[in-house]
């Protein structure tokens, strides 16, 4: 119980802290579920450290180290909650979770978020020309106004995907649909970039409207290298 009650002492701090970065303005979602989950869990890292670490007043150093496990991880969440709602503003759209919004044809853009990234998805329709990899117009105008405002987060890490449908072979859809993720990936300085082709598809390519919904890149926000993961499984 000794070892517990620093512990448990982090989690109430956290609590607090994540009730501080509650921040007004931000209208898109409140959820801030990263800056919590992100606060606990430095809290908690924060607290096991510093009440492990040799010398006297166990407690205290676990008090502290959860106050900085809880601000630095509180804070990389917040980063990410932020960036969702203000890329969200500056495409014309708001943040959603909600799977059905892949499906719905009549949205070019949709913004979401989990507890590691923040998704982008760009439809192919507005997108690129059949068979070409160049940005058009309006897709260029959007993929730049994302790269301004990551111009303020330089510690995010950025990823890109392409997709396609499954018309053509497996291999020149591979090529295509890498070509088409570097095409934005330039533009917002990625990290990594992967052709997916026509694996991971939102809907069965069997009609023409499906084809369209697979059709489609996709821009991950992470806080760190760590979190990343492969787009096309």
């Amino acid at each position: 119980m000794k070892t517990l009650k620093p512990i448990l002492s982090a989690t109430v701090a956290t609590l607090m802290l994540s009730g501080c970065y509650n921040q007004p303005g931000l209208v898109q979602d409140g959820s801030y579920n990263r800056t919590k989950t992100g606060a606990v869990l430095g809290a908690l890292a924060g607290a096991v450290t510093g009440y492990n670490t040799k010398g006297k007043n166990k407690k205290k150093r676990a008090a502290i180290g959860a106050l900085a496990g809880a601000v630095l991880g509180g804070g990389a969440g917040y980063a990410l909650d932020k960036q969702a709602n203000e890329v969200a503003r500056a495409l014309g759209t708001g943040v959603t979770n909600d799977p059905l919004a892949a499906l719905d044809p009549s949205r070019d853009i949709i913004v979401s978020k989990t507890d590691d990234y923040v998704k982008l998805i760009f439809r192919d329709k507005m997108m690129f020309s059949t068979g070409s990899s160049k940005l058009q117009s309006r897709a260029r105008g959007k993929v730049n106004k994302v790269a301004q405002l990551l111009n303020n987060y330089p510690q995010t890490v950025v990823g890109v995907a392409g997709f396609t449908d499954d018309k053509g072979s497996y291999e020149y859809n591979e090529k295509l649909s890498k070509k088409r993720a570097v095409s934005v990936a330039n533009i917002l300085g990625a990290y990594t970039t992967k052709g997916c082709s026509y694996d991971k598809a939102i809907a069965p390519n069997n009609t023409a409207s499906n084809r369209a919904l697979n059709r489609r890149v996709e821009v991950y926000l992470y806080a760190n290298k760590n979190r990343m993961s492969d787009p096309c499984n």
